[in-house]
């Protein structure tokens, strides 16, 4: 794979830089592809990281793809939501991380896929087969994969067009004043902390990160919130909720508070409705996760707590 950029605010060290541009991509990663000579500074290959970028320079970084047999299939049980000859959409849990990465190289999302979907391998990238977005690792619910070139090409222009809508659950400390709202703050990668995002300035690498958020239900201390993405930056509801002073519950990155007594599988926050456009023919799919049992389990908790019942037709919405 062939990334171009262009640097338009320069100053800093060449893999510093990458890494604030590629969330993807570790710092040690970039690192080594630099040392590799994989990137290429306004035509020269460039082999040091400490290298200074300027404004006006141009890069350009070779990302090697895997060889389809590093990935093997294995049974991992799928909870499937639709599923068609064009794509399939899994209610993924806790825990299971979706692709390959530096410390999961087996038990993936992507390994179950290729398990139970022969004619996947290649799709998108033999690294990522048929992956058109991303959940954390301890996020739970719906993720849509891609079964053909032509939906994962179509699937892709939906999320950046943000025809695709991604809708959220979530269970935030404390009580916002408003009943809902917009956070516009770009986000990129912690200035220290290089495995935390961070809300950041764009002209220190910050990507524009849009979350449109409303209250539910008022719980006390707590709130159950909705959430729509109009962009898709890693961890960004969890760092935008974190920043307003509302992190969500369980986060063990941008939350130091405890999870209530509930032993959660992940942080309280679930990808509870996919709504997209069927690539081939053009019908609406909507797909509905509902919430896992930890999380159901810790609402009923707060209710009690707070002497509530719940409004019916957010139950039924959200737990049936």
């Amino acid at each position: 794979m062939l990334i171009d950029l262009e640097v338009m605010e320069g100053g800093d060290r060449l893999d510093r830089w990458l890494s604030q541009q590629l969330s993807d991509l570790s710092r040690s990663r970039i690192a080594k592809l630099i040392e590799e000579g994989r990137v290429t500074l306004n035509g020269q290959v460039c082999t040091s990281k400490k290298r200074t970028v300027v404004p006006g320079d141009r890069l350009h970084l070779t990302i090697p793809e895997a060889t389809p047999q590093d990935l093997q299939p294995e049974p991992i049980p799928l909870d499937i939501l639709y599923e068609d000859e064009y794509l399939i959409i899994i209610n993924k849990p806790a825990n299971l991380v979706v692709h390959p990465a530096p410390g999961h190289e087996t038990g993936t999302l992507v390994h179950a896929l290729l398990f139970h979907c022969d004619n996947l391998a290649g799709i998108g990238g033999v690294k990522r087969p048929g992956i058109v977005h991303r959940l954390d690792k301890d996020t739970t619910g719906a993720i849509v994969v891609a079964k053909t070139d032509l939906a994962h090409q179509k699937l892709q222009a939906q999320l950046k067009a943000k025809t695709a809508r991604r809708e959220y659950l979530g269970i935030v400390f404390g009580a916002p004043a408003t009943e809902s709202g917009t956070i516009n703050l770009p986000v990129g990668r912690h200035p220290v902390e290089r495995k935390k995002m961070a809300v950041v300035p764009t002209e220190k690498g910050g990507r524009e990160a849009v979350t449109h958020w409303q209250i539910l239900e008022r719980l006390g201390n707590y709130s159950l919130m909705q959430f729509r993405l109009s962009t898709g930056r890693t961890h960004q509801i969890r760092v935008h909720s974190s920043y307003i002073g509302h992190p969500i519950v369980g986060d063990p990155v941008y939350s130091s508070r405890g999870s209530l007594g509930v032993n959660l599988s992940g942080q309280a926050l679930h990808a509870w409705k996919l709504t997209i456009e069927h690539p081939v023919s053009g019908e609406i799919i909507e797909a509905i996760a509902p919430l896992p049992a930890d999380l159901t389990k810790l609402l009923a908790v707060l209710r009690k707590r707070n002497n509530t019942k719940g409004y019916l037709p957010i139950d039924e919405a959200i737990l049936n």
